[in-house]
Formats: C-alpha cells, sequence, structure tokens
C-alpha cells in the first residue's frame, strides 16, 4: 500500500504544482479572463487519463488468461521506461519548472483561447496518463486480492492535491529539487519491482523461457500470506519465489539506475540559462 501511495503522492503533486503554477501565474498578472480556458484545459486531460485508466482495467477483462499476461508484462516495462525518464527529467527541471510554464503560459496568452486549452491539457495530460499507466501495473504487481492497493493510490493523490492547494494559498513552502530526489529514489525501487513482475508476466504468457528456474524460494521464511510478506510485497513488490530471469532483471535495472540518478550533477550542467537559484520553493 505504501509503496501505491508513493506513486500517487508523486504523480499527483507533479501534476497539482503544475495547476498551481499556471492558476497562480494568471490570478498575478491580473489575466483571469484566461482561467476558464486553463481549467477546460485540465478537466480534459483529467477525463482522458481517467478514460485511459478504465480502458486497461475493463479492456483487459475480456483477454484471455495468456493475452492478460503478455499486455502486463509489455505495459509495465514501458510504464516503467517512462517513469525512469520522468523523474530523471524532473530531477533536472525541478529548479526552473516554474520559469518554463510562465514562458509556455505567455506564448499561449498571445494566441488565444484554443492555445490555452492546449498548453494546460499538455501540462496536465502527460502526467495523467503516465500515472494511470504506472498505477495499473504497480496495482496489478501488488495485489494482494483487496482494494489496499488502489486505496492507496487515491490516498497519495487526495494528498497531493491537498498540498498543492497549500502550495497556491502560500501555507507550504517545500524544496523541490530535494523533494523530487529523494522522492524520484523511491519511485525508482518501486519501478525495479514492477519490471521484475512484468518480466514474470510475460514468462506466464510463454513469451519468455525460465518460469520454472527459480533463483530461490524462501516462501516457508517469509509466507506471502503473512503481514511482513504482505509488507514487503506492497512496499517493494517481493516475491518469495522469483525466477532467475525477475531476480537478474531487477538488479540490472535497480543499480545502475539508482546510481545515476543519486550521482551528484556536474557544476552547471543542470542550470538553465540565465542561471537560477540553487534553491527554488513553491
Amino acid at each position: 500500500m505504501f509503496a501505491n501511495y508513493l506513486i500517487g503522492l508523486r504523480e499527483g503533486l507533479e501534476a497539482s504544482l503544475v495547476v498551481c503554477i499556471l492558476i497562480a501565474y494568471l490570478v498575478k498578472t491580473d489575466r483571469r479572463d484566461a482561467l476558464k480556458p486553463i481549467w477546460i484545459g485540465i478537466a480534459i486531460a483529467v477525463g482522458l487519463a481517467l478514460g485511459f485508466g478504465c480502458a486497461l482495467e475493463f479492456g483487459s477483462q475480456e483477454l484471455t488468461f495468456e493475452a492478460q499476461e503478455a499486455l502486463g508484462g509489455s505495459l509495465s516495462i514501458i510504464a516503467v521506461c517512462l517513469v525512469t525518464w520522468m523523474v530523471f527529467w524532473m530531477r533536472r527541471t525541478a529548479r526552473h519548472l516554474k520559469a518554463d510554464l510562465h514562458g509556455r503560459l505567455d506564448a499561449a496568452l498571445r494566441m488565444g483561447t484554443g492555445a490555452l486549452v492546449a498548453t494546460a491539457f499538455l501540462a496536465v495530460g502527460r502526467e495523467g496518463l503516465e500515472t494511470s499507466l504506472f498505477v495499473w501495473t504497480s496495482v496489478r504487481a501488488s495485489s494482494d486480492g483487496t482494494e489496499g492497493p488502489l486505496i492507496g493510490v487515491l490516498l497519495g493523490i487526495a494528498t497531493a492535491v491537498v498540498l498543492g492547494y497549500l502550495f497556491y494559498r502560500g501555507a507550504l513552502r517545500i524544496n523541490l529539487a530535494k523533494f523530487f530526489t529523494w522522492t524520484g529514489a523511491m519511485l525508482v525501487v518501486v519501478a525495479a519491482g514492477v519490471l521484475a513482475y512484468g518480466f514474470h508476466d510475460l514468462q506466464e504468457a510463454d513469451f519468455l523461457p525460465g518460469l520454472t528456474n527459480k533463483a530461490f524460494d524462501i516462501s516457508e521464511t517469509i509466507p506471502p500470506d503473512s503481514w511482513y510478506g504482505t509488507l514487503l510485497k506492497g512496499v517493494f513488490n517481493f516475491q518469495p519465489d522469483p525466477t532467475v530471469l525477475q531476480v537478474v532483471v531487477w538488479s540490472l535495472y535497480l543499480v545502475p539506475t539508482l546510481a545515476f540518478f543519486l550521482a551528484p550533477s556536474r557544476p552547471g550542467k543542470d542550470r538553465p540559462k540565465p542561471a537560477t537559484p540553487v534553491r527554488e520553493e513553491v
């Protein structure tokens, strides 16, 4: 449940920050007339994300078992690729996200209503589609037959909405660079589990060999239905009897990705032009 809460919080907070930056800028520059197109674009983006999530959930139920496993495994790999790109991108851009959005909004204001709708839709829609895909694959990977994973996601999104409102009202300030670095590192750990589970799905669909070739089996030591087994599965997508391929994939993804992500940035490498302050808060 914690891993899914983290996904909902991290992805939801990105979208909330984008929304509050757009709205606050229009209010500050006395362009309240542009708020309606912005909200329309946001509503379309949210609707698209929800529709995409429903299509994944209900559309997959009509497939055969092998097709479901093949779809789930393929989408898990795609979701991990997108999330990995996202955490690295946000780590680079968190310090100047506000300036970038202000620039896009200024250009849209000059072009008219349609451009404002498109700007809000694109800014929020990307986050929404990524969230839907990664949430679906993560909930599928960590599902224990209860509503816990989904509840965790919804609680994370609800927390993100509240935090976004507090940012907008000026009641809360955080260091975005540090926040996205630490949550990004935890998200990489979650993504490693989702990736391993995705490869296991492809093995169950007979797309990949080695389903019966177990790396180890500690089910007696850590029973999957025990409280600590459930906790490990919910947080890390831990499986007590993974295949050799799962362990190899998990290791090859997690170790280098986490090392690159946590490596100090080279001086000036991520600094935009013109230079921005080292610490930016919202």
